[in-house]
């Protein structure tokens, strides 16, 4: 099942969507704290992206531009701000098609059907995950945080990848080095502490202190925000 990501203040739009999607098998979520529409992004991980223009706190634009940094799944701007210049300035932020309100409800499933048609007939949603605000889309190996890109080395991608999946779990270092061989990265003990503390440079330089923690004897973890400090 397709998950749409709605990004949306009216709800009599949003439940309208949401009973059109069920009819097509498709899951329609909707915004729940409009301050932290990038987390939930991550967390969602949708297929598709509906944006709505006005929204409160910041507009669409900023989300699209904010989303477009770390994802390439298709946004489709829904708006009733539909004059020529914002439905140009929407394309440019990365928008992949814009309906105008008041709307057909058929033109915007059949919309809808075609952008994940021409999008996942040949690709695969990115996979994106999220730690205090840092945002790591594994098929490509960019780290973003507070709108920088943060330049990682394969092996430093790979590390840091394999331990916010599985955030909130010690990972030893025999499994890191095991997870490295099996990618083709030959490393040793030593070479997997070089590995992680140039990561862990990189990280605090960018203001992403205490981002990878050690558990001496173990090996590495990173804890759950609400989680207790491990020691």
């Amino acid at each position: 099942m397709y998950r749409i990501y709605m990004i949306e203040d009216d709800n009599g739009i949003l439940e309208a969507v949401k009973s059109q999607g069920e009819r097509w098998g498709l899951q329609v979520l909707g915004v729940r704290n409009f301050r932290k529409i990038l987390a939930e992004f991550s967390e969602i991980q949708p297929h598709m992206v509906i944006m709505d223009i006005g929204l409160p706190a910041f507009d669409g634009y900023h989300w699209c531009t904010e989303i477009r940094r770390i994802s390439k799944c298709p946004i489709l701007f829904l708006s009733s701000a539909s004059d020529n210049m914002n439905m140009v300035m929407a394309m440019n932020m990365g928008g992949d098609d814009f309906v105008a309100k008041p709307f057909d409800i058929g033109v915007l499933t059949a919309k809808i059907q075609a952008l994940l048609r021409r999008t996942y007939d040949y690709k695969e949603n990115l996979s994106i995950l999220e730690h205090r605000g840092a945002f790591l889309n594994v098929e490509s190996g960019v780290l973003t945080y507070r709108g920088t890109a943060i330049d990682l080395t394969k092996n430093e991608h790979r590390i840091l990848a394999l331990l916010m999946k599985g955030k909130g779990q010690i990972i030893s270092r025999e499994r890191l080095m095991d997870a490295l061989w099996e990618m083709d990265c030959y490393v040793d003990d030593n070479a997997l502490t070089v590995n992680v503390g140039r990561l862990r440079k990189k990280l605090e330089a960018n203001g992403l202190a205490d981002f990878v923690m050690t558990k001496f004897g173990e090996g590495y973890y990173i804890a759950d925000e609400n989680a207790a400090d491990r020691g």
